[in-house]
């Protein structure tokens, strides 16, 4: 009978714990967003690289609710068509983060002495350089692509993840548990990656939203400076550009995709801020 009453008080204060504005209404966001980025894959008013010149610059209509650019493209087709490659340097770059930024943290916290110094000192000299300057100079080296926009971001969020982790780990490194796994025999490998990385994951999943809303910043500053996707292909930041030189004559092809950036923005900051609010121990129990 505990063990029943125990279960459905776990049931009825699960949704109130998730219930929180921030979570809910980022979440919203980033599920809407979502679907948009999947949906163009199979789903769009019209082709999104399509010209019509005879309806060039057309405001909000039925046939086209977001209007058309100069080319006469449809300027909703090509904003979802952005979502997805905003979503996958998001993804892409916060992966390369989190899968060289947090083993190299892990590493200098756990065994310390020439091994700590060595990866921060590398850490501290990859944070040290401004992010976008680089990621210009890197892409500018590499050429302008897609791809080499993941490769530039990802760069800088490994010394992020790396620091993130080191601090948190040093934490927990001196916990009791830890060292009733070293005193039981445990592999290394093994006290990391059951021991340690699952009590500091919820750090890393948190700051892992707001480097993907920072990602997204990022390939679409890249992308008004012409260094990320190429023309024809469709990118928020590669739509303000085209649109800069026709605001005059129409401001909604730029209008569309900005609003797009800030309300994408705006749900994973929220979602992030919901996340720490929802995994903080510490709220947890004021709550």
């Amino acid at each position: 009978m505990k063990k029943v009453k125990a279960r459905l008080l776990r049931i009825s204060t699960f949704p109130k714990k998730w219930a929180t504005p921030h979570l809910l209404v980022g979440g919203t966001i980033i599920i809407l967003v979502l679907v948009t980025s999947i949906s163009s894959y199979f789903l769009t008013p019209y082709p999104p690289s399509r010209m019509d010149i005879s309806n060039r610059l057309l405001p909000p209509t039925w046939n086209h609710p977001f209007g058309t650019d100069h080319y006469g493209r449809d300027v909703l087709s090509r904003v979802m068509v952005g979502s997805r490659n905003s979503f996958a340097v998001g993804l892409i770059a916060v992966g390369i983060g989190i899968a060289l930024g947090v083993p190299a943290g892990s590493m200098a916290a756990f065994f310390g002495g020439w091994t700590d110094t060595s990866l921060m000192r590398i850490i501290d000299a990859l944070y040290g350089f401004p992010p976008v300057i680089t990621a210009v100079l890197i892409t500018s080296l590499l050429g302008p692509s897609l791809r080499n926009s993941m490769i530039a971001i990802g760069l800088f969020n490994i010394p992020i993840f790396a620091r993130l982790t080191r601090g948190n780990f040093l934490s927990v490194k001196e916990s009791q548990f830890v060292e009733a796994a070293k005193a039981s025999g445990r592999s290394n490998f093994s006290i990391i990656s059951r021991h340690v990385l699952p009590n500091i994951g919820s750090s890393i999943v948190v700051q892992g939203s707001t480097q993907f809303a920072l990602a997204i910043l990022a390939e679409a500053a890249l992308s008004y400076l012409g260094l990320g996707i190429q023309p024809p292909h469709p990118s928020w930041g590669l739509m303000l550009k085209q649109a800069q030189s026709f605001m005059g004559l129409s401001p909604w092809p730029a209008i569309f995709p900005g609003f797009a950036i800030v309300v994408t923005v705006l749900g994973f900051n929220l979602a992030g801020d919901g996340l720490r609010d929802y995994l903080d121990p510490r709220l947890t129990r004021l709550s």
